[in-house]
Order: structure tokens, then C-alpha cells, then sequence
């Protein structure tokens, strides 16, 4: 058994993904089923809540798999035990938890591909949405300086993608600035600081590309995640 601060919880393909740090560690931790994609399912827990950002988890975690550059694998048996929350962090706490696991070379992860996973603290930053109402299709973006790419990169982080749909209800288009985060686009209230926990994606074409794992403002938001639309 092991304990992991959540600072990932994405969408990844067919499935799900999660990943964190040790309580007071820069070590991340991504939890793999041997067999399969992670689930919903997996990932409830027994008040049949999904796990979220800054959830202490306590999984039964095993033998290090590292498929580099994704060293940080583990493998991890979700149904024997199950999951369970030990705590929730908030306020003051998780903002000195995130700045505890600021990563001072962020950029080494997508440059050198020695290590898949990352976080640290942007100094701006341009959201974009794309949500199709109808078909249910949504597309969202975030760039930052150095990023590597104009449009920004995919984000999968399931609370950001759930907001996109708060903020575009009826789908469409939207752009926000940093300055516009910062200022508070309902439903999200005035914010001051941002982090971002970024990945790399499992081998296309034999390349890896950097995905939005976790956007966390400071401080928090509020949303509903739908596991019925992720």
C-alpha cells in the first residue's frame, strides 16, 4: 500500500488516467493496471465519488514498470483492496503542496524525454475551447510560453474539461487570456496563480507529445465532473 497526493486525474483514449507525488515529495507516481486501460470504476470510490485533484490516495501499489520515457509507472491493483481516500487538501495546504512540487526544469520532460511528468508554474498562459453541443465533441487547449506549439496542447484533465462545458453550455468557441482567468470567467471566481501538471503521451508514430494533465488554479474552483461525459 502506498499513499499518493493526486495531482492528475485525465482522460487518456479509452480510458483514465492518474497521477501524483508522495505527500511532501517532487517524486511522481502514474498507477497501471497490468492489464487494460484504468476506468471509471477504478477509480470510485466508497462514497461513489470519482478520486480528484488533491485527493491523499491510498492504493495497493506494487512493482515499479518503467516504459521510459514514462519511468514514473507502477504498477497498482484497484480491486483488492479497493482505493480509498485518506483526505482531501485545500486551502493554504494545497497551495504550499503545489509549490513544494514545482519541478525547477519542467522543460527537460518534453525536450529530453527522460522523465514523462511534470509541474510547474507558467508565467501566462491562453486557454481555448472547443465544445460541439450536439455531437458532444470537445477540444481544449492551453498554451505557454515555450510551450512548443502556437495552438498550446491537449488538455485532459477531467475537472478543466467539465468547466469547458460550464462555460460553453450551449457549445461554441471561446479564448481566454490569463489576465482573463486571473480577473474570473463565471463559473470560475478571480484567481492568482495557475500551475500545470503536464505528461507525455504513450508512443504515435514514435513520437511523444506533451499533454495537460492538471490545471490548477489558486485559488480552487468548483465543478461537477459527469462520468458519463468525460
Amino acid at each position: 500500500m502506498g499513499e499518493i497526493l493526486l495531482l492528475a486525474v485525465t482522460k487518456m483514449h479509452s480510458g483514465l488516467c492518474i497521477g501524483g507525488v508522495a505527500p511532501g515529495d517532487r517524486r511522481w507516481v502514474r498507477p497501471v493496471k497490468a492489464f487494460g486501460n484504468i476506468l471509471p470504476g477504478d477509480l470510485r470510490l466508497p462514497d461513489g465519488a470519482l478520486m480528484r485533484p488533491f485527493d491523499v490516495v491510498e492504493l495497493a501499489l506494487g512493482a515499479p514498470r518503467p516504459d521510459p520515457p514514462h519511468v514514473e509507472d507502477v504498477l497498482c491493483d484497484f480491486v483488492r483492496p479497493r482505493p480509498r481516500r485518506v483526505r482531501q487538501v485545500t486551502g493554504e495546504e494545497r497551495e504550499a503542496m503545489l509549490a513544494a512540487a514545482v519541478d525547477p526544469h519542467p522543460e527537460e520532460a518534453w525536450q529530453h524525454h527522460d522523465r514523462s511528468l511534470t509541474l510547474f508554474r507558467p508565467s501566462d498562459v491562453t486557454a481555448s475551447f472547443l465544445y460541439d453541443a450536439y455531437s458532444g465533441k470537445l477540444e481544449a487547449r492551453l498554451a505557454w510560453p515555450g510551450c512548443g506549439a502556437e495552438r498550446g496542447h491537449a488538455v485532459t484533465d477531467l475537472r478543466w474539461r467539465a468547466l469547458a462545458r460550464e462555460i460553453l453550455p450551449r457549445g461554441g468557441e471561446c479564448r481566454l487570456t490569463w489576465e482573463e482567468l486571473q480577473a474570473g470567467v463565471p463559473p470560475l471566481s478571480p484567481c492568482r496563480d495557475l500551475y500545470l501538471a503536464v505528461g507525455l503521451s504513450r508512443a504515435y508514430q514514435g513520437q511523444f507529445w506533451p499533454i495537460v494533465a492538471g490545471v490548477h488554479l489558486v485559488p480552487d474552483y468548483e465543478v461537477t465532473v459527469d462520468a458519463r461525459r468525460l
